[in-house]
């Protein structure tokens, strides 16, 4: 059974379209949302955890409609990107009022509270107010009152925005330790790099349509319309600029420097397979071998540019 299963959804709020006419699914894992604001990218969230109603079609989520659905919902933890806090509450207390809110009783809720705050490692900072947390704190005591309930899919929105890198490498660090005990997660952030160390799965989204699905390197093969650009960095780049520009499937050639040059072509596999010839030949000195585009930044560019 897929995680998410999208038929034919939309969701739009006025003359405003969120979603627009997604048929997709999403398998279990860590499955990371890419694409600009505006993209639909907190719409698809809040359909996932029952918070919105779709205008069109429908959402599966473990097989079941989740709006309204205690069954789905108790499976299912959110990260919000606000900051919906009480402030002068202390970060036990939030975690424990939400769990009673969600339905957690007496003795379990107070077992439960603690072993999701020492999942985040917060049992040192539960006690103070969350007013005096710093970002990175008020981001995992939010994931903890996600975690409250042990639920099987985690959906995170935004959870790095506004963490400083020591932040964001403790968010990383957890994230990757409950995809290790089996969570699901679906988390989307514009923390590009962070989200590509955290899994392979990219959705790419813009306008409210699902445009791409797979490894950052399928989905950049797939771009069709756009060339490939390969960084090598030599002691002799106009020489090897010169033996390069007789190969057919080479598009284009930049030399940046004194050591690099960038090519450009639709057949980067085949480049891939006449440099190591076309080096050594002239015996040149190899410093770097680089694809400059098959990274997540370059993607979202590419998204950015065709939605302006």
């Amino acid at each position: 059974m897929k995680l998410l299963q999208l038929n034919n959804l939309s969701k739009w709020y006025g003359e405003v379209i969120g979603l627009n006419d997604v048929t997709a699914s999403v398998s279990a894992g860590v499955t990371g949302l890419v694409g600009p604001n505006g993209a639909g990218k907190s719409t698809l969230m809040g359909l996932a955890v029952g918070q919105l109603r779709p205008s069109k079609g429908s959402i599966r989520v473990f097989g079941e409609n989740p709006w309204n659905n205690p069954r789905v919902l108790g499976r299912v933890g959110f990260c919000p990107e606000g900051d919906p806090f009480w402030p002068n509450l202390t970060g036990h207390r939030f975690v424990s009022t939400l769990a009673a809110m969600s339905g957690l009783g007496g003795s379990n809720r107070g077992e439960a509270v603690l072993r999701a705050i020492d999942r985040v490692d917060m049992r040192e900072h539960m006690n103070r107010p969350i007013r005096t947390y710093s970002k990175g704190m008020r981001q995992r005591i939010k994931i903890a009152q996600a975690l409250v309930h042990e639920p099987d899919l985690l959906v995170l929105d935004e959870p790095f925005t506004g963490t400083d890198p020591v932040g964001r490498h403790e968010l990383s660090q957890l994230l990757r330790s409950l995809a290790g005990y089996g969570v699901s997660i679906l988390v989307s952030s514009h923390v590009l790099h962070e989200v590509e160390a955290l899994t392979k799965q990219i959705i790419l989204i813009d306008h409210g349509r699902f445009i791409a699905e797979g490894s950052v390197q399928d989905v950049r093969r797939r771009m069709h319309n756009r060339p490939h650009t390969i960084r090598v960095r030599v002691d002799h780049p106009r020489a090897l600029a010169i033996r390069l520009a007789g190969v057919n499937e080479v598009g284009g050639l930049r030399i940046l420097d004194d050591q690099t040059i960038v090519v450009e072509t639709r057949t980067p596999e085949a480049i891939y397979d006449r440099l190591p010839d076309l080096i050594l030949n002239n015996h040149d000195i190899v410093y770097e071998v680089a694809a400059t585009d098959e990274t997540l930044e370059a993607l979202f560019g590419y998204l950015v540019d065709r939605s302006a």
